[in-house]
Formats: structure tokens, sequence, C-alpha cells
């Protein structure tokens, strides 16, 4: 808000002149009135005095009208412009997030918030805060006439106000712990909703179409529920507040005509009177609109507080900033004695190992066995608190994340597309990259071809998730996206699980050619996959069991040699049948 304080002081005067306009129609009627009252004038005199004052009242009406629009486009404008700056706030802050945030929030709840409770911070900041000042205005302009006609008068009128009050606190309260609820409801359905269309084959394949509509429906009737529940209590808050009012007036015109019949007021003064309070009606019932958007947005606020105020897990805290972005890394890899755990759960256990720059190294082992998570380290997408893990002999904690990042290809065992065509999807992690380096990457990557014979080659839409290509389609545009990227450190994680062996084998060759100064990691479970790499790492149970060449492990005799054998007698029989 601090942002747009001068929006907010001409939007303060505009709305200030509004009322200080309109506050004057109720004193051309008293004028009005009480003139055309007087005795002795002829039809002339009279016709030419009711054009006087109805062109006084069109032309208040008129101002008034000028000041209420330059008024409603600044503040509502500005109430606008914070939800434009406060979504790019909110995007900025999530961009910033480790994995692990996403893990522990859903979705479909962080989709809600952007959306939902958003709308309802801006209509606080907004409309709220308009409403509000023009109650406040409207009314301590009208006290004043309202004083001036008749102090007595004018403390009878008030007297039901302080019920108003009470009935305020007590609805908003209310108001506020109810519309909690229904945005708590509104991201259980939204999450709901997300999973349901992110998982819409697995759903179709197990054919759970009817559950799944079944228990969308419980969690909507519960939102729908809470949110009668606040619309009857809103329809209780207004018509008891123009009930209030009613009682006012009623007062009002008892005590003022009794006034009148006393001549202590005269009859301008007391229509003027009863009209301020009758103007007086929709500022008052706005009130109650106000007090609901106040307190569906300082609700929402909270919520999107939450977001503001997520600290990442993973920073830059410790690096060394004198570092340069652009720092160029040679990709010598190293643990040293390196252990992690997931809470209680230990996933590594005292792993050393060296992996000299431009080499490959390949792990292998059975699922579960901690390789993911190692390769999860290295670019810190995972933290290690220890420097248990260096990268050019430097600890890897001293790299500021965009440097670090920024010289490392993941290809990930889950492959994402975006719904964008495929050069860009190529292009993502280098968009200042060549037509011809992402055709180079593509080649090397064994896709080119498959993409040229596309109807729309590589301006082809991928659909929702790559949800158009095959399987080893979107594993080699992964690997190729990687590629694109040149990066200093190429990990490989289970990236051709989806390709059969002939392609395997082409897809090495290429990467050998491409990436030949690459630092190249590799898992895999398929022996054909790692057989050509400088080491080959055997993990079981967070712990390296043997390490060295294919050559030495198979003379070992150990988990790896059984694994070529298992392998190899797999192939034989596909090959008999």
């Amino acid at each position: 808000m601090a942002r747009y304080r001068w929006g907010y002081l001409w939007g303060t005067l505009a709305l200030t002149a509004t009322n200080a306009i309109w506050v004057l129609f109720p004193k051309v009627i008293e004028a009005a009135v009480n003139d055309l009252n007087r005795v002795g004038l002829d039809s002339a005199a009279m016709r030419q005095k009711i054009l006087f004052y109805a062109g006084l009242l069109v032309g208040v009406a008129l101002l008034k009208g000028v000041f209420l629009y330059a008024s409603r486009w600044i503040l509502i404008g500005i109430s606008r412009e914070i939800e434009f700056d406060l979504r790019n706030d909110l995007f900025k802050q999530l961009e910033r997030q480790d994995s692990g945030y996403y893990q522990r929030n859903r979705t479909g709840d962080i989709m809600a918030r952007l959306t939902n409770d958003l709308n309802a911070v801006r209509q606080l900041l907004g409309p709220a805060i308009m409403y509000s000042a023009n109650t406040v205005l409207f009314s301590a302009f009208a006290l004043y006439f309202l004083l001036r006609i008749s102090p007595w008068l004018t403390l009878v009128a008030l007297a039901p106000m302080p019920i108003a009050s009470i009935l305020v606190q007590y609805f908003g309260a209310r108001i506020h712990e109810r519309f909690e609820r229904i945005q708590a409801s509104f991201s259980e359905i939204t999450s709901h909703a997300q999973e349901n269309f992110s998982g819409a084959r697995l759903i179709r394949a197990f054919a759970r179409e009817e559950s799944q509509i079944d228990s969308f429906e419980k969690a909507n009737q519960q939102y729908i529920g809470r949110a009668l529940r606040l619309v009857q209590l809103m329809g209780m808050l207004w018509p008891t507040l123009e009930f209030v009012l009613g009682v006012a007036l009623v007062i009002t015109l008892l005590a003022g005509g009794r006034l009148v019949l006393q001549h202590k007021i005269d009859v301008g003064s007391f229509i003027a009177f009863n009209t301020y309070m009758i103007l007086l009606t929709f500022p008052i019932i706005a009130v109650g609109w106000v007090i609901n958007l106040f307190q569906r947005g300082t609700a929402s606020i909270k919520r999107i507080d939450e977001i503001l105020r997520a600290e990442p897990e993973i920073d830059d805290a410790g690096a060394d900033k004198t570092i340069p972005e652009g720092t160029v890394l040679r990709g010598e890899i190293e643990f040293r004695g390196l252990s992690f755990s997931y809470g209680e759960t230990q996933v590594l256990k005292n792993i050393s190992l060296r992996v000299p720059a431009g080499s490959t190294l390949a792990i292998v082992g059975p699922t579960g066995s901690g390789k993911s998570t190692v390769i999860g380290l290295i670019p810190r997408l995972l933290d290690v608190h220890e420097d248990t893990l260096l990268v050019d002999g430097r600890p890897i904690r001293e790299y500021p994340l965009k440097v670090l990042r920024s010289n490392i290809g993941v290809v990930p065992q889950e492959t994402f597309l975006f719904s964008e065509t495929i050069r860009e999807n190529l292009c993502f992690g280098a968009p200042d990259a060549t037509a011809e380096e992402m055709l180079e990457a593509a080649e090397a990557a064994q896709i080119r071809r498959e993409f040229e014979e596309f109807p729309q080659g590589f301006e082809t839409m991928v659909g929702e998730r790559g949800v158009t290509l095959s399987g080893g389609q979107k594993q080699r545009t992964s690997i190729a996206r990687a590629l694109l990227r040149r990066p200093r450190i190429l990990i490989l994680d289970d990236a051709l699980a989806s390709v059969d062996t002939y392609t395997e084998e082409r897809i090495l060759q290429g990467l050998r050619e491409y990436a030949t100064d690459c630092t190249t990691i590799l898992i895999s479970h398929r022996i054909s996959t790692v057989r050509e790499a400088d080491q080959i790492a055997v993990l079981a149970d967070g712990r390296i069991l043997e390490l060295g060449t294919h050559s030495e492990l198979l003379a070992n005799g150990g988990y790896y040699a059984g694994l070529y054998e298992k392998q190899l007698l797999e192939e034989e029989l596909s090959v008999t049948r």
C-alpha cells in the first residue's frame, strides 16, 4: 500500500469532495421548501424558483457524480494494482521455495490462496477502504448539519445507533470465523480437483470416476454448507441494521413532527433533517457489507502472509558472495564421508567417492538404496549441512544456487514437459540457444528426426505434461533439454528406462560425442547403460558396496556380476521366445 500512498491521498481528496458536495443536497431542499412557502409568490415567480432549485439539485448531483467517479477510479484502480503486485510477489516467493515446500503444501491449497484469497484481499484494500471512508466522511458532515438543525432531535434520532455498533461487532467476529472455514473448504475442493485433473489417466485406468465424483461432491457439499451459513449470517446482519435505521427514522418523524408543530423548527429544516437520515441509510448499511469484506480480507491476509513469510530451507545463506554470476565450473565432484537422513530415517551412510572432472560415474543398486538421493544432493535439491560434498574442491554450500545450478543439467526420472511447443520445451534451460544448437542437442538425444516428421515440426504443441508424446519421446526431449545448456555436470536419473536398447546405445554414443568434457552421472538398472562408465558404484542400504569399472566388478563376482548375469539370461530368453 505504501507504493500507492499518493494515489490513496488523491482518492481520499476526491471522496472528501464527493461527500462535501452531496451533503449540501438536503440544504438545497431546505432552502427550496422555505422559499416556496413564503406568502405572496405569484405563479411566474414560483415557476422561476422551482426551475432554479431544480437546476441547483441537478448541479449538485452532477458535481457529486464527477468526484464519485474520480474516487472510485483511483481507489478501486489502486486495489487492482496492488492485486497485480501481490500476485507477482507471491509467484516470486513460490519460485524461491525448495522442493520440500511443495511436498508439505498441496498444490490446490496454494492455488486457492493465489485466487480466492487474493481476491478477498483486493476487495479489502479497495472497496472496503472506499466505503469505510465514504461512511465516515458523510456521517461526519451530516452530523454537523443535523446538530445545527436541532441538537436535541439529533440525540434522539441517533439513540438506536449504539445497538447497530453492538450488532456489527457481534456479527463481525462470527463472519471472520466462518470465512476462515470457507477458505479451508475451498482449498480442499481445489486440491481435490487439481489432483484428479493431474491423475486423469490413473483414475480412468482403475475405473474410479464415480468414486472420485462422489468424493468431490462431499467436499463441495461441505463448502456450500459453510458458504450458506455465512449467507444466513449476512442475511441477518443487513435487515437488522435496516430495522435499527427504520426505528431511527420513525423516532425522527415523531419527535421532529412535534417540534414543527411547536414552531421550534421550520418545515424546510424538518424535511432536510429527514433527508439526511435517509441519505445516512446506505452508508450505515454499507458498514455491514464492509464488515463482511474486512473479515474476509483479514482472514485471507493471514493465509497469504503464510506464503510471504515462508523461508526456503535451501538458500544462499552460507554462499561466497564473491563468486561472480556466470562462473563456469570444472565439474569435479567429491563425497567425503557423506551421510544423509530424511527425518529420523538415515538413507546414506558414510559415502566417500571422487568423480574427476569430465569423467562418467554410474550408480546402480536395488530400489530404495539411495541412488536418487545422491544425485539430488549435487544441485542442492536436497541439502547437507556438513562440508561432506564438494565441487571443484569447495564445499557445495559456498556456491550461490544460481551459479551451481547453471552449471548442472538434470534429467529426472519423472519427465515434466510444459504445455508449450517442442522448441520452447527444448530451450527452457537455454532460452538464447540458436536453432542450430537446438538441432544438435536433439540429434544427440536421438529425437531430432522424429520431431522433424511431425506436421508442425518443432513448433508442435506437446499438450498437458507432454501428453501427445510417448514415454520414450518425453525422456529424449528431457535429455536434449539438459544437453542444450552445455552443462559442466550432467545428471541422468534412470533417463533411458523408456527407450529400447538399440536407441539407448545410440543416445549414449551421442552423449559421448556431444558432452566430451562434461562430468556425467548415470543412474540405471541396465548394465548396458553403465558398462562404459569410468567408474561404477554399487549402492545398497545407503552404502557403497562395490566400486570400479565394468570389468573389475565382473571379476569381483559380487552384486554387479550377479545383476549382469541375470540381465544377460533375460536377454537370451527373450531372443529364444
